[in-house]
């Protein structure tokens, strides 16, 4: 039977919150000859193994269409066909939000009218008049607020409630409660107190802004998939039936022997055969130093060849290469992330029956027991009762929390990609720390100069001859030296020995410059400062020796440099009781060396972007809440399977995509800054829903026993609303350090 199971991928179209989601889930794993079925919101995605001899894709699609929503099977063009339609989502409400402000300001600025505190307001005595009044919220009710009512009406004919049954219910009450009040004036003077049409149109138009937010924020994670496909050579030039041709990519196979000129990327992974390069293999290993390759070594694709010619067979192609492996545990990672099901749209689901069984009652006691027979007195306690379990301040309380906590931290260049991941990180006990760019700057730099000459002239032999060299080391060296004001020369038979070094003739001397073996290999006596030289390795750095006219001369040392802010920060994380990891694809020597500096206590050397997030799986397994930090694209396959992703701004746009928190400054300070702000942002939405629910649980008995009119009620419902707001805004003026 194993044999017989499929997955198919389906793109969805018509969800609106988690409730949608979840809804589909369970009515698809209930379908015959399925196995197991997600949906995942942010990516409008449904992913489904099944046996195909039970069910077929078509059913999975009638299945769909039956619970209100649209689906196709998952392809190129269709992926297109989403984006295309998400940006004509954001334009819409877009053009929804500005009708339904516009809409709604005279109905904001009559209702403040009628306060004795802001009786010295001018209000025209147009937007008194309840026809005019009507005129402005109908359009904002029914068509602005059209997709709240269809919202509703899925979810209950799916025996469900979501927010959007509360706002169709509670904007319902008070618009159809103030039509049966301006119908009541007709030949009368025209004017009436207790219109709550401003009560529904800004509900509507407030709750328009959060959907705008929520299209703008959709499907941004599947760019991360885009961005890393966009790294991979669109060409390849191969060698068949003796001359070279130019092909696609797609079009290589496996066996194939491919030339790659300096400064191009290696197409796909293979073995070098001829030829010898430095790799910069930074876009996959996260490390800064290039590496030199040689016959007989393997290089992967995606990566770029520095300064050499090279020969190479092709021995993974299409999906098997690493980078199409990184792309589907990215793809994967992304897929398997639940949305977060809202509190309020948890309780939703009890508060709207019970508020609607309340209202009931309401009407059925005061028409036949306390009012009998008096239908408008009865109307008026059941619409009090759903006026004031109006969702108002329920709806407000967690995105207004969330908006000015993130708008906060964006001042403090930290970028939350959503309010589920601003919710998430409060939790967070374990943080996995990348090293190359995270906890250090990221490029190599000029570190130690040690030499038996004159210290002027030894620099200014080495960087002159290293000043033609095309190797990023060299470069490193020419930049640290002239950083000391030191002038290079012209040079004389300059070589590049590949694996080894330079040599050069400067100013008339002959200078060698490179690794133990250029020296051996010349006679050069340096037993003398093997042990110097291997120190330098212990601290994680790259040693070189020198050599002039025949003889030792000195050793220069560059490395990868801890940023400066990167052992306080690690302190203060420590400090909140965090478990702090770091973890690299470097060698154990390096990484201990650098751990050291930087404060970190357990490290986690020679990883490959794979076993990252592997090592995070580990950790979760464990029952910690983990938060991966890092800066390349090797990372993003941890950072997306991590409970919390936080990507270095200063890092790659790949990395950037696959995070869920963006830290913009690059400085590890903003670790301890987003897991505080969270923790004020948390703790402000529950003080905003307690307040929410304070208001239900103690104005709807009141109302149902008829002792708050509908307007007592509105005011209240409005009341709360502003408290919710306020107390959010507090969080603009929370101060991080």
């Amino acid at each position: 039977m194993s044999e017989k199971i499929q997955e198919s991928q389906f793109q969805i179209t018509g969800m609106t919150c988690a409730a949608c989601s979840t809804r589909l889930e369970k009515s698809l794993n209930k379908m015959d000859g399925v196995l197991h079925a997600t949906v995942n919101l942010a990516l409008e995605k449904a992913t489904i193994k099944y046996n195909p001899a039970i069910v077929t894709t078509k059913d999975f699609i009638t299945r769909v269409d039956k619970l209100g929503y649209g689906a196709s099977v998952k392809s190129a063009k269709n992926e297109k066909e989403t984006v295309d339609h998400r940006l004509k989502e954001i334009k819409t409400q877009q053009r929804k939000f500005i009708i339904s402000l516009i809409l709604s300001v005279p109905l904001l600025w009559a209702m403040a009218g009628h306060f004795s505190f802001t009786s010295f307001l001018y209000v025209p005595e147009a937007f008194m008049n309840p026809w005019i009044q009507m005129a402005l919220a109908t359009p904002v009710q029914f068509f602005i607020g059209k997709q709240f009512y269809v919202g509703a009406y899925k979810a209950l004919r799916n025996k469900s409630a979501n927010m959007d049954v509360l706002v169709a219910l509670g904007t319902s009450a008070a618009y159809f409660y103030s039509v049966y009040l301006a119908i009541g004036t007709i030949g009368g003077n025209g004017e009436v107190e207790g219109l709550y049409f401003e009560t529904s149109a800004v509900l509507i138009t407030l709750i328009i802004l959060g959907k705008l937010f929520e299209a703008k924020a959709k499907g941004r994670s599947s760019e991360a998939i885009k961005k890393l496909m966009g790294l991979q050579a669109k060409t390849a030039i191969v060698e068949r039936d003796g001359q070279e041709k130019e092909i696609p990519l797609e079009d290589v196979v496996a066996g194939d022997i491919i030339l790659v000129k300096p400064g191009e990327k290696i197409p796909v992974d293979g073995e070098i055969i001829e030829g010898q390069s430095a790799l910069d293999e930074s876009m996959i290993t996260g490390e800064s130093v290039p590496v030199d390759k040689t016959v007989g070594d393997s290089v992967i694709g995606a990566t770029i060849n520095k300064n050499g010619f090279l020969k190479m067979r092709a021995t993974k192609v299409g999906k098997d290469t690493a980078l199409a492996q990184i792309i589907k545990v990215v793809e994967d990672a992304q897929g398997s992330k639940a949305p977060i099901q809202r509190l309020a749209d948890t309780i939703s689901g009890i508060f709207v029956p019970i508020v609607v069984g309340i209202a009931i009652l309401t009407f059925l006691v005061w028409y036949f027991f306390v009012a009998p027979g008096d239908f408008a007195e009865a109307l008026e306690k059941l619409i009090a009762v759903l006026v004031i379990a109006c969702p108002c301040a329920l709806g407000l309380a967690t995105p207004t929390s969330i908006m000015a906590g993130s708008g906060r931290a964006a001042e403090f260049g930290i970028l939350f990609k959503g309010g589920e991941h601003l919710e998430m990180t409060h939790q967070i006990n374990t943080v996995i720390l990348d090293k190359t760019g995270t906890i250090t700057n990221g490029d190599p730099v000029l570190t130690d100069v040690i030499t038996e000459i004159d210290n002027h002239e030894f620099l200014t032999l080495v960087g002159s001859a290293e000043k033609q060299s095309e190797h990023p080391l060299a470069q490193a060296i020419v930049s640290g030296i002239k950083e000391r004001n030191i002038n290079l020369v012209d040079v004389q038979d300059f070589e590049a020995i590949p694996g080894y070094g330079i040599k050069a003739k400067v100013n008339g001397k002959d200078l060698l410059v490179g690794t133990r073996r250029l020296m051996k290999k010349f006679n050069i006596d340096i037993e003398h400062v093997l042990e110097e030289m291997s120190s330098l390795e212990k601290q994680g750095k790259t040693a070189m020796l020198a050599a002039i006219d025949g003889g030792y001369a000195g050793i220069v040392a560059v490395a990868d440099t801890i940023k400066e802010t990167s052992p306080q920060a690690i302190s203060r994380l420590k400090g909140l009781g965090l478990d702090i990891i770091m973890i690299t694809g470097d060698n154990e020597q390096t990484a201990q060396a650098i751990a050291k500096q930087a404060g970190v206590d357990m490290v986690i050397a020679e990883v490959l972007p794979e076993g990252k997030a592997e090592e995070v799986k580990k950790l979760q397994a464990q029952g910690k809440k983990v938060a991966m930090v890092g800066d390349g694209i090797n990372d993003a396959p941890a950072l997306a399977i991590a409970d919390i992703g936080m990507a270095i701004g200063t890092g790659t746009d790949v990395a950037m995509e696959a995070a869920d928190i963006t830290l913009i400054r690059g400085d590890l300070n903003s670790i301890a800054d987003a897991i505080f702000m969270s923790k004020k942002t948390i703790r402000n939405i529950r003080q905003n829903l307690f307040w929410a629910f304070a208001y239900n649980t103690l104005g709807i008995p009141v109302a149902a026993l008829g002792f708050l009119a509908p307007w007592l009620a509105g005011a209240a419902m409005a009341f709360s609303s502003v408290s919710v707001v306020l107390n959010a805004l507090r969080l603009q003026k929370v101060n991080l350090r």
